[in-house]
């Protein structure tokens, strides 16, 4: 059994990215829980507001779903910003993470614009 959700590919990498920042803020020393909490609140959104999009009968309403879940995306970008620049995370899951999220984006992008049209 699928839900609609399942059958997006951007919901796949925006699972990953929620394990992704497991592994971040693991890593966080300690003192920066704020930040931690805030990258795990807006990593879930994520996938949370796709799901909920995927879920919507109305053009309309899923494109709202899958634009709060690209602001969620690019609040989670800027939050890797400020752990790189605090030397918080190391280069590489600063990397990877920002090209599971530039991905993301990019899909959503698209979905939202043919949603429009």
């Amino acid at each position: 059994m699928q839900f609609d959700h399942d059958r997006l590919d951007v919901y796949t990498p925006a699972v990953d990215m929620v394990a992704l920042t497991q592994a971040v803020v693991a890593a966080f020393p300690p003192g920066n829980g704020d930040l931690a909490d805030q990258l795990e609140r807006a990593t879930t959104s994520i996938a949370l507001n796709i799901a909920e999009g995927a879920g919507e009968y109305s053009r309309a309403d899923k494109a709202r779903f899958y634009r709060i879940a690209k602001r969620s995306a690019t609040e989670c970008a800027a939050i890797l910003d400020v752990a790189r620049k605090l030397e918080i995370i190391s280069r590489d899951r600063f990397d990877s993470g920002r090209g599971v999220l530039f991905r993301i984006v990019s899909m959503l992008i698209k979905m939202v614009q043919g949603l429009d049209n």
